[in-house]
Parts: C-alpha cells; structure tokens; sequence
C-alpha cells in the first residue's frame, strides 16, 4: 500500500478550485432548481436510508470527490484490508474486524494463515458461554443462577457493547441485568455493586492484554469483593475473561474455559463484534448477536462490492474530507433521535477521533490538512435546547448527522420526535431571512431571529431499530473511519497519543508511591501532585 499526501493531487487541486466557485451557491436553491434531489442523493442499504441531498454538493462535487478517491487508492485500500493484509503499519498488523461477523466458508488470511476456522470456534464458545448462562446452566460458587452482569473494561471494551445493549433494550432477556464498569473512579463499581449479591454476580473482565491499568484495577476490586463474600475458591466461578493474555487471566484466577480470545489485528474500537460483545451476548442473547453480526455483515458486503459513485461509507468518507478541508469546519455533530440510540455519539467520537485524529501520515511525514473532527453529540430532543443555538447561528459552521429511528414505543409521541428531527435538518438547509421573518416582530429583534442556513447535514434513517440494523450503522461508520483515514493518508488503526499517555501516567504513580514529584518535572505538574500528596494526607483511613 502507498500512503500520500492528497494535497499533491490533481483531484486535490480541482476540489480547491471548484470549492471557490460553491461559495456562491446556496443549498435552498439547489432544492428548488431540483425537485428530485433526495432521490438522486440518497441510498438505501441494509436497512438504511442515507439522505445526502442536504450536503453542499452541486452536479459536478461528487464526481471531482470520486477523483480523489481514486488519486488515493480507496479501492486498493478496501482491497487490503479484507485481504489481512497489514494496514496498520506502524503495529505491522491486519485490521481484520470484518472477518469476525462472516457467516461465510471465505478464507480470511493473516501472515498466511486462516483464521476464519479459530473465529468461529471461539465464537460459539461464546455463545454457548452466554447461554449457559441464561438458561442457568452455568451458575455461581453456591449453585445460584447469575442475576447480575458487570463488563469491567474500558475504551472500545466498553463504548462498544454499552451503546449496543442500550440501543436494543427491547431485546434483553428476563431476570439477567447487564452494567458497565470503565472508570477507574471507585464510585462506578461502588454504584454497580450496590445492589449486587455475590452469589448471583459475574464480573467479565475485557482487556486485550489484561494489563489496561483502570480495567485491572477495577477488576481487582471486584476480585476482593466477591473474596470477601464467598472466599477465593468463588473466583474461578464468577469471573470471565476476553483477552489475548490467557495466561494472566488464568494467574488472576479465571477458569480456562471461562476464557475467550482476542487477537492483535482486532482493534479496541473495531471490537464489539468480537468476543468483546459476550456481554451483548449475555444481555439480550446469542441469536440477537448473531442478528448484529449479519447487519454489519450485509455492511461490510456493500462496502467491498459496490461501486465507488453508490458506496455508503465511501461517500460519507468523501464528504468529511470535502467539509473539513474545503468548508474548513472542525466539528460533527451525531444527533440520535432515538433514546435507545443515545450512545452513539460516545461511540463515534472515540471511533472517528481515535482512529483519523492523527498530525502525520502512515508514511511519518506530517500533515499540511485538517483530519478528524471533533466529534460530540446527544440525543437530539435534548440537543434541541442546548447546543442546537449555536448550530443554527454561530459563525462556526458544524455539519450535523441525524440518526432517526422510524419504529418506536407511542405513536404520538413518535411523530413529534420524528417531525423535529426532520425540521431541524430543514432548517439547517433552508434558514430564515430578514424578510421571512414575520411583520409582527419588533425591527430591534430581526436580526436576533434571522437564521443564516445553507448549513449542511445528512440523515441517516432505520427502517426500524433491530439488531441487523444496529450491525450494519455501526459497520458504515467504522467503514467510513477508514475510508477517510485512506484519503487523508492516515494508519486509522494506530494510537500513539494514547499510549503516549498511559505511560506518562505510570511514572506518576510512582511519584505518588514516593511520595514526592520526580526532580525533572515541569513546575505545574509538580504543584499539581503536591497539591493531591497534601490532600491524600488529610483523608481519613
């Protein structure tokens, strides 16, 4: 694979000149010059609807966009990374995550060997784990059934599965409730074993190397926990492990058939369809993982075969890079309107920012272009009366992605929620003029009221919200990261910045376990530690 600098492109260039004569053009009139817009700018694929008409795109956008795709080698790109080949260069390693929801007979290769065969053994391990569990067959040190699950992990060995089970609530199980543990604050998993009986808990402890420092804090915590209550012959049977280190979680005293692998070319935030989702598994059941698995499945399908002018993730991919490096905007805004979907953008943000929010490309040289945006968002009725003021009239122009889910509890009540998602995505496009505002307010407050619009957005809709249709949004997005890694020429598989961190991290502990700050640091991290040492002395035992 050949990373570059896009900048250096013909179809870099092109774009640069034809984004100049779009200044001028406004998207309410491109709607009324065109009456079927929507339908030549949206797609429909696996249960969704992508409408892309609102976006700042005129006849001759995608077409110079699509150039860019082929200066950069999108197509080889994709090629590689369904091939196992080592797209993330800098760890040498293949980015292999669609391999984990194939149903098919294919050959998935790494470093020449298949691993199609071990994917799905450890796969039905899994789900034969999560329904041991629910059906009681597998249950605690004094034979009670498990009534309580907590997935203690952290990054994409929680975002991914948290917003999973949250999103498909209608779906759980009876009488098996699932909780997530991230941070290493102590309150979390004080709060999640307030009302927990040991005898009825099981902790599943997710950590690639089983060394993250919160995870195995936390898990250690709960490890004395359930000692306390039940004695150290209780951990082999309360504790699971999802690891590539069997051999620590075995040392931490997980039983090996409690045991579930990861490999090294599964990346964290790529993961929720690895073994990393047993607790999906366990909170709604083995066939509604499955169900997750084709979704994304029917994703990755579309994403490897259909051509460049019709490929969801790869006109999505396009349009980051048209709205951050032509419209210069530094921001996206993921508004679910659907409280099942409600962690989406928390998902999103460490998917997309961890993964493109890079200073240099694949090839070592920095960047001259904007990456990654920075990504936030909520649940967009909420949204509506907090940052939506900002969206709708700040100079700041920040792209919007709204996800609406069409199915739900209240017809109602549905309807309104649906009507101001759609009237938000109206009103970002069409704005409101001096003129249109009416006669009846005062001079002094038009100015206040007038809304600039020609802000653009796209919206992505759920035929309903299913396990197949939650597989396949968060395929498109994941898809979507590495399509504009692959244009910005960027390893969207790598995370120096956050190893950079953790390792910072570990020499200040043991600053604290002096006592003191190293002589060598600067003078603002040694008041800030003293400050914490003065304070840490005061705490009462």
């Amino acid at each position: 694979m050949i990373f570059s600098d896009p900048t250096t492109t013909d179809a870099w260039a092109a774009l640069t000149r034809h984004r100049v004569g779009m200044a001028s053009i406004n998207l309410r009139s491109l709607f009324e010059q065109d009456p079927g817009r929507f339908d030549r700018l949206s797609w429909s694929v696996a249960g969704l609807t992508v409408d892309l008409s609102k976006q700042r795109l005129s006849d001759e956008t995608l077409p110079l966009l699509l150039d860019l795709a082929k200066a950069m080698d999108v197509e080889g790109h994709r090629a590689a990374l369904f091939a196992g080949e080592n797209v993330n260069v800098t760890e040498d390693r293949a980015a292999l995550h669609v391999a984990l929801r194939d149903p098919t007979d294919r050959a998935y290769l790494v470093d020449g060997d298949d691993v199609s065969v071990q994917i799905k053994y450890a796969r039905g391990r899994m789900l034969g784990f999560a329904e041991q569990v629910i059906s009681g067959q597998r249950s605690g040190h004094t034979g009670r059934r498990f009534d309580q699950v907590i997935n203690i992990g952290i990054g994409g060995s929680d975002l991914g599965p948290r917003s999973a089970v949250t999103a498909l609530a209608d779906h759980l199980v009876p009488d098996l409730t699932v909780s997530f543990v991230a941070t290493v604050d102590n309150v979390a998993l004080q709060d999640a074993l307030a009302d927990a009986n040991a005898e009825r808990t099981l902790f599943v402890v997710s950590s690639k190397s089983f060394t993250t420092r919160e995870t195995m804090t936390n898990a250690g915590h709960a490890k004395q926990w359930l000692v306390d209550a039940l004695g150290e012959a209780a951990v082999a049977d309360h504790f699971v492990a999802v690891t590539a280190a069997s051999d620590a979680a075995e040392a931490f005293g997980v039983s090996a058939d409690a045991i579930f692998p990861l490999w090294d070319w599964v990346g964290g935030r790529y993961s929720v369809c690895s073994a990393i989702g047993l607790s999906v598994a366990l909170a709604c059941g083995p066939t509604v993982f499955e169900r997750i698995l084709a979704g994304a499945h029917a994703m990755d399908q579309h994403f490897e075969t259909a051509p460049l002018d019709q490929n969801l993730p790869v006109l999505m991919g396009l349009l980051s890079v048209w709205n951050q490096d032509f419209w210069r905007t530094t921001a996206l805004a993921v508004l679910p309107y659907d409280h099942r979907l409600r962690l989406l953008p928390a998902h999103f943000q460490q998917l997309m920012m961890e993964s493109n929010g890079k200073g240099v490309r694949a090839d070592g040289e920095d960047v001259s272009f904007r990456t990654a945006p920075i990504v936030f968002g909520g649940s967009g009725a909420e949204s509506q009366h907090s940052f939506m003021q900002q969206i709708h009239q700040s100079p700041m122009v920040v792209p919007v992605e709204f996800v609406v889910a069409l199915d739900g509890q209240g017809e109602d009540d549905r309807d309104i929620l649906v009507a101001n998602a759609f009237a938000q995505s109206e009103a970002l496009m069409r704005g409101l003029s001096a003129e249109e505002i009416s006669q009846n307010s005062a001079k002094n407050l038009i100015a206040h009221k007038a809304c600039p619009g020609n802000r653009q957005s796209t919206t992505i809709l759920l035929e309903s919200l299913t396990p197949e249709t939650f597989g396949a949004l968060i395929a498109l997005y994941e898809h979507r990261t590495f399509v504009e890694g692959t244009l910005w020429g960027l390893n969207s598989f790598d995370q120096w910045g956050v190893e950079f961190g953790k390792a910072l991290a570990s020499s200040l502990l043991t600053d604290l376990a002096a006592g003191h700050a190293d002589a060598g640091r600067d003078s603002s991290t040694v008041g800030l530690l003293n400050a914490y040492l003065a304070t840490r002395s005061k705490s009462p035992l």
